[in-house]
C-alpha cells in the first residue's frame, strides 16, 4: 500500500476518496528504561527508539484500516507525537484512504 504525505501520487490517478483512516499507539516507559533514556538524552538520543516503534505501530494500524475498506493508498498523512506525563508517549497518524486507477 502506498502511503504519502502529499495529496497525490505521481503517475497514478485517484479514482475515489474512501474516507479518513487513522492509527494510534501509546507506549509507556518503565523506570529503568526512562532512567537510561535520560542518560542518553545528553547525547541526543532520548526516546528516538520509542518514537520509531510507536510510529510503526500506528502506521500499521492505519494501513490495516485502509485495507479493510478496500483502499489502494493513503494520501495526505499526518503524524503527531505527544508526551503524556513523564513516561507515556502517544503517536497518532491519519490520512485519506483512496482508490487508484
Amino acid at each position: 500500500m502506498i502511503i504519502t504525505t502529499t495529496g497525490s501520487i505521481e503517475g497514478r490517478t485517484i479514482s475515489a476518496y474512501m474516507g479518513v483512516v487513522g492509527g494510534e499507539a501509546v507506549m509507556g516507559s518503565n523506570f529503568i528504561r526512562d532512567f537510561f533514556a535520560r542518560v542518553t538524552d545528553t547525547l541526543g538520543g532520548r526516546y528516538q527508539k520509542e518514537i520509531r516503534n510507536a510510529r510503526a505501530h500506528a502506521l500499521a494500524d492505519m494501513k490495516e484500516e485502509a485495507a479493510d475498506i478496500g483502499a489502494d493508498a493513503i494520501v495526505g498523512i499526518s503524524v503527531d507525537v505527544e508526551v503524556i506525563g513523564d513516561s507515556m508517549l502517544m503517536v497518532t497518524v491519519s490520512g485519506t484512504a483512496v482508490k487508484l486507477t
